[in-house]
């Protein structure tokens, strides 16, 4: 796998009658890419997969690829907690031209040892090999840590298991990770506000929800810091690292999608059992999107609203 630097785990717009707003994702792909966002990564947890349909998750996928028409990787988000039905979903993705990834997160709920773990990817990466697998270690979401040494494990049974997006919140896992794995394995901080500190203990890059509606500027942040300029990357940092808390006020992707929905770039409808952030959120998110000079984009139209489904 040669991707680095910034990939944004992009939202799934839904209309007001809770069905894919496919125009809207289609514009925010190519937003996303005229900004210089590194790749995408479509129906992952920002991207609400876990309440998509088998048919809406393999259609929002291949409507991603479409429009990014090449431009830059597209990586597909299959997560699920039986391995048979990923296995089986996978499957799907092996179909799909223009997936340049797999990415897939932790069983959640059952809270599997670390060698159930282990055999849950191996046989992910089986079933669609040769396509690069990033395993996603997100315990705060699925109850299961993945431990650095099962990563190890993995990266030597399986050659397409490439990467990792680790969101464990612990600094001193992403350190482990790039001491006992290969020089070539990638590794990505899931979370916006340790980039940069895991970047300095040798990460690769960043799977970002802030880069949603700020994708130039977060962007920027991850290249500086790839290219030792520490000076500029902090100071995107500290400009920004309010947004990176503010996306997390409630459940994720309440907040972003609000933002964008504020920016004029698609509706804020989500699905049960998200609910749209309260009043009160909703105030202090437009006020923090105002100061940071977010709200300058022509409002969405007139009849788009927020609901939940």
């Amino acid at each position: 796998m040669e991707t680095i630097g910034c990939g944004t785990a992009i939202v799934t717009p839904f209309r007001a009658d809770g069905s894919v707003d496919e125009p809207a994702l289609w514009a925010l792909v190519n937003w996303q890419i005229e900004s210089g966002i590194d790749f995408l990564v479509a129906c992952g947890s920002t991207g609400e997969a876990a309440t998509l349909d088998e048919e809406e998750w393999l259609r929002t996928v291949r409507l991603v690829i479409d429009a990014a028409a090449g431009r830059v990787p597209v990586w597909a988000g299959c997560t699920h907690n039986c391995t048979r039905v990923l296995v089986r979903l996978a499957a799907q993705l092996r179909r799909v031209p223009g997936v340049a990834a797999v990415l897939s997160a932790n069983p959640y709920y059952n809270k599997p040892t670390q060698e159930g773990q282990f055999q849950h990817f191996l046989a992910l990466a089986r079933e669609v090999d040769p396509l690069p697998v990033c395993v996603y270690n997100v315990p705060g979401r699925t109850a299961a840590n993945l431990e650095p040494e099962t990563v190890a494990r993995l990266a030597a049974a399986a050659g397409n298991i490439q990467a990792i997006k680790e969101a464990s919140g612990k600094l001193t896992q992403f350190a482990e990770l790039s001491h006992i794995l290969p020089r070539e394995f990638k590794i990505f901080s899931g979370d916006d506000n340790l980039a940069l500190a895991a970047i300095a203990v040798g990460a690769n890059g960043l799977i970002s929800v802030a880069s949603n509606e700020t994708p130039a500027e977060v962007a920027r942040m991850i290249r500086a810091a790839l290219d030792n300029n520490w000076d500029e990357a902090r100071e995107l940092e500290r400009r920004y690292s309010r947004l990176f808390e503010a996306n997390f006020w409630e459940s994720n992707p309440g907040p972003v999608k609000t933002v964008l929905n504020l920016m004029g770039r698609c509706g804020d409808t989500v699905r049960l059992p998200l609910v749209p952030p309260a009043a009160a959120t909703r105030a202090k998110l437009e006020l923090l999107a105002g100061e940071l000079g977010l709200l300058k984009h022509v409002p969405i139209p007139a009849g788009v609203r927020s609901e939940v489904f």
